[in-house]
């Protein structure tokens, strides 16, 4: 029986269980963590600074040695109901010799709590960085947003915000850079990956960036694996194909990368992704 376009609910659960197309997938998350605990002890950072009220509305910052700099948002995946910022630390000496003040955002994860929380954490996160990054060499007059993975989904989420219900501009995103990315969540919905998150649909829809509209005018990028499933192409074409027309916004679908290699190529400075965070945060 087919329960989301030509998909069963076995095939369904394929294109979304991302270690069953990358093998090797053990082996890239241990290399996540090495590089992390190398870069901790490379470079100061401040761990642990709470957002907000719940256990996971946390950050860790790895300020600029100079003032009024750049500052990078990163949201880590793990739909919605795994992972930590702690695996990604790397991403911060991926951006240090520019002078970026990096941020590792953690956020409540299901099923603890619902998906309108998980969105609502990550914005109380950029209004807390607006009004206190500046005591860690940050500008908040340039804030930039990346995520994998669900932390794409939230990072776009962002986009398709009031920030003036905030007390902020609408501008206060300047770029984001969206890396392989889940933006239509009714197929999540109808997958097995629901019995962490429980969406019913009008959850879904009202989570879903491709149901919504951006509020801002802030440009966006899309990055994909070429080699990633059919459905995780199908997320960012579809993104692309709902917000061309409001926003500055591209996709790239980079060559020979899968789910889990192409947050690794952010470290190499010749690579394409990096090339387009660069671009996203106009260095």
């Amino acid at each position: 029986m087919l329960i989301y376009k030509q998909y069963s609910q076995a095939a369904l659960d394929s294109q979304y269980n991302t270690r069953l197309h990358v093998p090797d997938f053990a082996t890239h998350l241990d290399r996540w963590e090495s590089l992390s605990r190398k870069t901790e002890k490379e470079i100061p950072v401040i761990k642990d600074i709470s957002y907000g009220k719940l256990p996971l509305e946390g950050l860790d910052i790895y300020p600029s040695l100079q003032p009024h700099s750049k500052t990078l948002i990163f949201i880590h995946g793990g739909y919605w109901h795994k992972f930590d910022k702690s695996s990604f630390q790397f991403i911060a000496k991926a951006f240090w010799p520019y002078n970026i003040t990096t941020v590792l955002l953690n956020y409540p994860l299901a099923p603890e709590v619902s998906m309108d929380q998980i969105s609502a954490s990550c914005r109380n996160a950029v209004q807390w960085l607006y009004q206190n990054i500046s005591a860690y060499n940050g500008d908040p007059g340039q804030l930039y947003i990346a995520g994998h993975s669900a932390g794409a989904h939230l990072a776009a989420m962002m986009l398709a915000t009031e920030w003036n219900y905030f007390n902020l501009s609408a501008d206060v995103i300047k770029g984001v850079c969206a890396i392989s990315g889940l933006y239509n969540l009714i197929p999540i919905q109808h997958s097995e990956i629901n019995q962490f998150l429980n969406m019913d649909s009008e959850a879904a829809i009202r989570n879903s960036p491709v149901e919504l509209l951006p509020k801002t005018q802030c440009p966006l990028i899309l990055v994909v694996g070429s080699n990633e499933t059919d459905e995780f192409l199908e997320q960012s074409r579809e993104l692309y194909a709902s917000w061309k027309e409001n926003i500055p916004i591209e996709i790239a679908e980079i060559e020979g990368l899968n789910h889990y290699s192409i947050v690794e190529t952010m470290l190499d400075r010749e690579s394409y992704a990096h090339q387009l965070m660069l671009r996203i945060m106009k260095i």
